[in-house]
């Protein structure tokens, strides 16, 4: 599995730094994937399906957080379209500012396959430790999808779970695995 020869991997830091244009395709992949069944739903989000009136205040307050130091969204393209993008945030007490937090780690269903989602954490990997100096990256994962094989193959660890903790629909609730990575 190869990422496609024309992709492009940005790194926005301001919430300027988000054009209009970037902005909607941010929308529409969230919406794609979340209603594909990614497990990119936020806790604002209503049951499935959601729309794109659900989706655009949780993607503004995340890019209004973007701050150099702080938050940053990686992005990538595909041929000019969208094909994949993830939060990176630095905790934010003192205790805990060595270490960063990696959340709505998606590729839009156009582009499954081809590699942008390890891609993507190879490159999150890099800015954190490199950029940001961070020492350690979290996530968390529902459980049941495959997600904490694909984050294992790339060298996170398992730290915890919460059974039952995600309730995707009645009768349909999931773990949340917590995973860590040393940098």
């Amino acid at each position: 599995m190869t990422v496609h020869q024309s992709s492009e991997f940005l790194q926005l830091t301001r919430p300027g730094d988000v054009t209009p244009c970037l902005r909607q395709e941010l929308i529409d992949c969230w919406e794609a994937v979340a209603n594909a069944g990614g497990a990119v739903l936020a806790t604002e989000f209503p049951p499935l399906p959601v729309s794109t009136r659900d989706v655009t205040p949780v993607l503004d307050g995340l890019v209004h957080a973007l701050h150099p130091r702080h938050g940053r969204l990686l992005v990538a393209a595909v041929g000019g379209s969208l094909a994949g993008w993830l939060v990176l945030r630095r905790e934010p007490h003192p205790l805990g500012s060595h270490c960063g937090t990696v959340n709505h780690v998606q590729t839009h269903p156009r582009f499954r396959g081809r590699g942008i989602g390890v891609a993507l954490m190879h490159r999150v990997r890099d800015v954190a430790r490199d950029e940001m100096g961070l020492e350690r990256l979290s996530l968390s994962a529902r459980g049941g999808v495959g997600l904490e094989e694909f984050y294992r193959r790339l060298g996170w660890v398992e730290v915890g779970r919460w059974p039952g903790a995600l309730r995707i629909a009645p009768g349909d609730d999931r773990d949340e695995i917590l995973m860590s990575l040393a940098l």
